[in-house]
């Protein structure tokens, strides 16, 4: 198609921020030291590969995702516990802090409530930034490997995607039933998952993460949280996901109870009236 004569000056129109954030409301100085301090861990679960496995964090509490024995990458779901229709809102995350989060980035809840339910504390892979293929760690740009979008591409029942894996991990934690428990997972915190959009079609892409045995993701619990983390079939996801041949490690949840814990006061919900014009 032929491009019209003012192409180029429509394309050398500068970009605006959609969200500016100088006014989101950050941590203090005073609440990110107290959340540092005094850990003591209160619990742990060990997610095995190509499985995920569900975890309680209460409000004020931290708790850490940790690499074991190998580069692994995983799928993150939050749920305010005590009310299950409030859940990790990726896409508004990124709105507010872009494709990928890290320390002092906070995971935000969705509508109504709109609130924090999760600040990053400590990213180990802080370090990595973004790269000359314009990729990333931690990203909440890529939905979750599924079931259906492996069909619909190459056929087959795959059941150990990230999806199906976070979908029997909430029915074994809650109770429901299989087809319930799906219409509560929802898009994902793709933990030390390296990715990023190509620059020639705009596609999503995937590459070696650089995570090692050792490195974690520490967060703050704002809220009471029902937390869901799967060990993605893909592995380190190098090469593909919803994969049997990848190889693939255990990711370790560690809950801890710090400075904070005792009087931690949860953010409120977001304070819109809800009238909608009417």
């Amino acid at each position: 198609m032929r491009a019209p004569e003012d192409a180029d000056a429509r394309r050398a129109i500068a970009p605006q921020i959609c969200y500016p954030t100088d006014t989101l409301p950050r941590l203090s100085e005073l609440q990110v030291a107290r959340a540092l301090a005094g850990w003591s861990k209160t619990a742990e679960v060990l997610v095995p590969p190509r499985q995920a496995a569900c975890f309680h964090v209460r409000a004020g509490q931290a708790f850490r995702i940790t690499s074991v024995d190998g580069p692994q990458v995983g799928d993150l779901n939050l749920w305010n516990s005590t009310d299950l229709s409030e859940r990790f809102y990726s896409g508004k995350t990124r709105a507010l802090h872009g494709t990928h989060v890290t320390t002092g980035d906070r995971l935000w809840s969705s509508f109504p409530a709109l609130r924090p339910m999760a600040t990053i504390l400590h990213d180990s892979l802080g370090w990595y930034g973004k790269d000359a293929f314009g990729g990333s760690v931690h990203d909440v740009i890529g939905t979750r490997c599924d079931p259906y979008t492996h069909n619909l591409l190459a056929g087959g029942q795959y059941h150990h995607c990230c999806h199906s894996n976070l979908t029997r991990a909430f029915a074994d934690a809650t109770g429901k039933t299989l087809h319930e428990a799906e219409g509560f997972v929802h898009d994902v915190l793709n933990v030390f998952m390296c990715t990023g959009f190509t620059r020639d079609t705009g596609q999503y892409f995937m590459k070696a993460s650089p995570v090692r045995t050792g490195d974690h993701l520490d967060f703050l619990a704002e809220i009471d949280l029902l937390g869901a983390l799967s060990a993605c079939p893909g592995g380190d996801c190098s090469f593909e996901h919803s994969s049997d041949t990848a190889a693939c490690y255990p990711l370790l949840v560690e809950v801890f109870n710090t400075d904070a814990t005792a009087d931690w006061t949860p953010p409120l919900v977001n304070a819109y009236d809800r009238s909608h014009g009417r």
